[in-house]
């Protein structure tokens, strides 16, 4: 069901620091950020040949992020994505599997402009997971 990674996303405490450090010390392209209102972040997408990185910074005081970082105030590892062909069959069938979809199990847009679902973390081994269909 799942295809190629799509992105690990990293949460950070300074996005233009993190940016930089990926740009100037590893020598990575670094996109501009982009606001995501409808998630609660401000992200910037290190593109790697073989998959990209996403860098999370939380926008306003509701970001979901706010609480990633006051846990892990140095930041870390937020998620995963994977890509699917069809999100809404991959929901059905992880549903029907026992899995729990997030946000009420409706796809938002995501910063690609396309559907994604995030999976519970508690139901893979810790790990949120964010799918996006292709």
């Amino acid at each position: 069901m799942i295809g190629r990674l799509n992105h690990v996303a990293i949460a950070v405490p300074d996005l233009q620091a993190a940016a930089a450090q990926y740009r100037d010390m590893l020598g990575a392209n670094v996109g501009a950020p982009q606001d995501e209102p409808d998630h609660g972040v401000t992200v910037v997408f290190i593109e790697l040949p073989n998959t990209k990185i996403e860098l999370l910074y939380p926008l306003g005081d509701a970001s979901p992020i706010n609480g990633f970082l006051e846990k892990n105030p140095s930041g870390g590892i937020h998620h995963v994505c994977y890509e699917v062909d069809d999100i809404h069959a991959a929901s059905a069938r992880l549903v029907e599997k026992g899995a729990r979809v997030l946000g009420g199990g409706e796809p938002k847009i995501g910063a690609h402009g396309k559907p994604v679902l995030f999976l519970h973390p508690k139901d893979f081994n810790g790990t949120l997971i964010e799918l996006e269909q292709v």
